[in-house]
């Protein structure tokens, strides 16, 4: 098998175990980001992440948590395949001479290399799962207490889309066709690309840190998963407020847009919630980037070393 291959399988099976850890705490994150700023006096929707949790548990089950699933899962192994086989080949035409590791600057430009090439697929992919994760945040104001069941909470809200394939039909149809699938894509390249140049510059960083060297072969899964989850909320940690402008605009009503753009985005939600509204989501994010990316580099890493 070559080296192309491998990193396919690998970043297949390392995608799989990040979406499986990682995708409650993502529907949580997309709720808090796109609930719509209450008028004056009253309150919003979720009162935060425990809330929103207590709410979708009470108003859609379990099955809540895993909403718009089904569009990451659809294209998680392309997603990740696309993201670890690039890394590679750009470790290779980095790299000195073969088997000479890495440096971590080094790592750094092939992260970046690999956020350019997800952009593409990762921008159609999340404007699904966003519009799944939210419609019920949306689709109605803040219940009235009649609408309320037993403690308060939520009735379920109308639901627009029935599901993935629903979501790209009527967007292909009335938003414009396949460009209406890659509303979004400035934010989401200006999330992927620093964002993976941090994140696996911060991952080989910390390998070689704990390995006392650049020979990082021999680490045991312990080291990897301390490696992936501090990778991974450096990821989140640097590019948050860029991810709160793709949710809001890839949510925003088509015929009646509150956003013209990614800086107009940027410009209200500043205006409206100050900076704290850049940062709406950001626990569960966090929440979420530690196990779910931890689970992601030892799937990966343990896998890549099984194919040889």
């Amino acid at each position: 098998m070559g080296d192309v291959a491998k990193d396919l399988t690998a970043g297949t099976v390392g995608g799989a175990a990040q979406l499986v850890v990682g995708h409650p705490f993502d529907t949580i994150k997309v709720k808090l980001q796109s609930q719509p700023t209450p008028p004056p006096g009253q309150p919003p929707r979720y009162a935060g992440a425990v809330d929103a949790v207590k709410q979708t548990l009470g108003a859609e089950g379990p099955r809540g948590l895993y909403k718009g699933m089904g569009a990451p899962l659809a294209t998680v192994a392309a997603f990740n395949a696309v993201l670890f086989t690039v890394r590679g080949q750009m470790e290779a035409v980095l790299r000195s001479e073969p088997g000479v590791p890495l440096t971590v600057g080094q790592q750094v430009v092939a992260g970046a290399g690999a956020g350019v090439a997800v952009s593409f697929l990762a921008c159609p992919t999340e404007l699904i799962k966003c519009r799944l994760q939210a419609q019920s945040a949306l689709a109605t104001a803040a219940p009235a207490p009649a609408a309320a069941g037993a403690g308060g909470v939520a009735a379920p809200a109308s639901v627009k889309y029935g599901g993935p394939i629903d979501v790209a039909r009527h967007v292909l149809k009335s938003e414009g066709g396949t460009r209406g699938l890659f509303k979004g894509l400035f934010p989401t390249l200006a999330r992927e690309v620093p964002g993976n140049a941090i994140m696996f510059g911060v991952y080989e960083a910390i390998k070689q840190l704990i390995a006392g060297g650049q020979d990082t072969s021999q680490l045991g899964r312990g080291s990897l998963i301390v490696a992936g989850g501090l990778a991974g909320a450096s990821f989140w940690g640097s590019v948050y407020p860029t991810d709160v402008v793709k949710s809001v605009l890839q949510v925003d009503d088509y015929k009646n847009p509150k956003y013209s753009g990614s800086m107009d985005a940027f410009r209200k939600i500043l205006a409206a919630d100050g900076v704290k509204g850049l940062y709406k989501g950001f626990g569960p994010a966090m929440g979420r980037s530690v196990p779910a990316n931890a689970a992601c580099f030892l799937a990966y890493e343990v896998t890549r070393s099984a194919l040889g």
